[in-house]
């Protein structure tokens, strides 16, 4: 079986819920505030905004999804909205709107025959109405979890205390994380553009992945909630590349720091994928963090997206693809 993490999902209920923040589907690209994704080669490229939106919605489609599924042989997806609407930002608003996402990734799971899921929104600027709405995320609708940037939740930071609420409620819940960096640009109002060549999106979400995973240990949130477990996107950010320098650093340096642990005894907290573009560095995590951390996630049919299995070619035995490809998730959360 194979069971994909990392897929965005966009539906018509999703877009043009604020005069301000949109989001908003354009010729020039998805429009949030006076932020604009944009790239070289434009796929909404279209005469106006009315056919940018209807060529973009027709890409999410549960058809196209379910036709997509079979081409790549995936057997399960699990969907989130996309990082850069997260509306952490957003004020009020953002409450609103994780309302909105999760009742329309529902609606669109209820139609897909047990094949396609989601992991549930909260604002996380909004700690308290977070909590109340990430667990009617999972026990009213069926999130398999909670999606989250890495970074930057309004002001807050996962070391935040005014975050416990959250922790507290997905433990109860027996629910993970999905943790993706956001484009930090999106904050910036009419300065967005000096987010040159895109960094905080293509460099950025790495290091806002890897820096969670620094707070959420020296903070000694993983103390408090020594049961919550988290899944790093984007082969882990940073994290397996570097985590034996975070060990040693945080052993000598890093006086703050409240873990009462050393930092490779959490490992046990989190999951990784393989989403990364070079079978090498696929390799080198899977020997460094091992099989057992390990899940499966392509960012399915997104930009960066991957043509073949992440599996193959790494010398592993049909037992321990099967655990990348499905088995660990399968102990995560249920299906």
């Amino acid at each position: 079986m194979l069971i994909d993490l990392h897929a965005h999902h966009i539906t018509p209920g999703m877009v043009n819920r604020h005069d301000h923040w949109g989001p908003r589907i354009t010729a020039k690209g998805i429009k949030i505030g006076h932020w604009v994704l944009g790239a070289k080669n434009n796929r909404l490229a279209a005469e106006n905004d009315k056919t940018a939106e209807r060529k973009l919605l027709e890409r999410f489609t549960l058809k196209r999804r379910l036709e997509m599924m079979d081409e790549k042989g995936v057997d399960k997806l699990v969907v989130s909205v996309p990082a850069h609407f997260y509306m952490y930002w957003a004020g009020e608003f953002g409450n609103q709107y994780a309302q909105v996402v999760n009742d329309e990734l529902a609606a669109i799971c209820a139609q897909a025959s047990g094949r396609i899921h989601f992991w549930g929104h909260a604002n996380l600027a909004d700690p308290s109405n977070a909590a109340k709405e990430i667990e009617r995320a999972v026990t009213k609708l069926g999130a398999k979890g909670m999606s989250m940037g890495g970074a930057n939740f309004g002001g807050l930071e996962v070391h935040d205390e005014a975050l416990y609420p959250v922790w507290e409620k997905l433990c109860e819940l027996r629910v993970p994380i999905f943790v993706h960096g956001y484009n930090q640009s999106v904050t910036w109002g009419e300065k967005w553009t000096e987010d040159r060549y895109d960094t905080t999106s293509i460099i950025g979400m790495c290091n806002d992945e890897a820096r969670l995973f620094w707070y959420m240990i020296n903070a000694g949130v993983l103390d408090v909630f020594p049961d919550l477990k988290v899944y790093i996107t984007h082969g882990g950010g940073f994290v397996p590349y570097q985590v034996r320098r975070f060990h040693e650093t945080n052993l000598t340096m890093a006086p703050d720091s409240k873990n009462k642990k050393q930092v490779l005894e959490y490992m046990q907290n989190f999951y990784f994928d393989l989403d990364l573009h070079s079978p090498a560095m696929r390799r080198a995590v899977v020997e460094d963090i091992g099989v057992d951390r390990l899940l499966y996630g392509t960012n399915f049919g997104g930009a960066d997206s991957h043509s073949g299995d992440l599996t193959e070619g790494l010398g592993l035995s049909e037992t321990d693809r099967e655990k990348i490809r499905s088995g660990n998730t399968l102990k995560l959360m249920s299906f």
